[in-house]
Formats: structure tokens, sequence, C-alpha cells
């Protein structure tokens, strides 16, 4: 059974950064495509950014230039860094794997 696990989150002014990990385990992680979903109060759940197997990447546009999506097979981790952060990029953030597993979520708030 695949498990993920996020991490670090928190609340960060705006123009800052951020770095969320997602684990993995119970998973042929390599194999399989990752991604990031984010999710603010009142809205629908919204893909971020995934990662495929060979490393080929995709955001939504309002993400791009800001945000990169990583993998560490050797470890099964998935990365976001996420840079220049707004306001508007509150949510919960959500690790998705494509055999359709979903970790538990981080909130990440950016406010002054």
């Amino acid at each position: 059974q695949v498990q993920l696990v996020e991490s670090g989150g928190g609340l960060v002014q705006p123009g800052g950064s951020l770095r969320l990990s997602c684990a993995a385990s119970g998973t042929i992680f390599s194999i399989y495509t990752m991604g990031w979903y984010r999710q603010a109060p009142g809205k629908q759940r919204e893909l971020v950014a995934t990662i495929t197997s060979r490393n080929t990447t995709n955001y939504v546009a309002s993400v791009k230039g800001r945000f990169t999506i990583s993998r560490d097979n050797a470890k099964k981790t998935t990365y976001l860094q996420m840079n220049a952060l707004k306001p508007e990029d509150t949510a919960v953030y959500y690790c998705w794997h494509a055999g359709n597993t979903w970790g538990q979520g981080t909130q990440v708030t950016v406010s002054s």
C-alpha cells in the first residue's frame, strides 16, 4: 500500500520561499509520475505541478517561473521548491502519486 507523507509547510511572508517534501513508501517510486496539488478555502483542488519518471515537468500557469518540482528516486521523495510566494498561493498542498494516492496535506500560508 502506497503512503505519502508531506512536510515543509508553514507561514511565510510575501516574496519568501518554502520547500515542500513528500516521502513515499510502499511503491516502486521511480516508475510513477508524482505531483503536487493545492486547495484554497472555498475553492476546488487544482494541479500545481507534475514530474514524470523521466523528469518531464509540467506546471500550472500561475506558478511557472516561481515553483520547481523535482524528485530523488533513491530517497523516494518528491520536492516542491516555492519561491516568490504570493498571498494567493495560500492553500493546503497535497502530494499525489499516479497510482491515485494522496498525502494528508500540508498548510502553506503566505501573509505579512
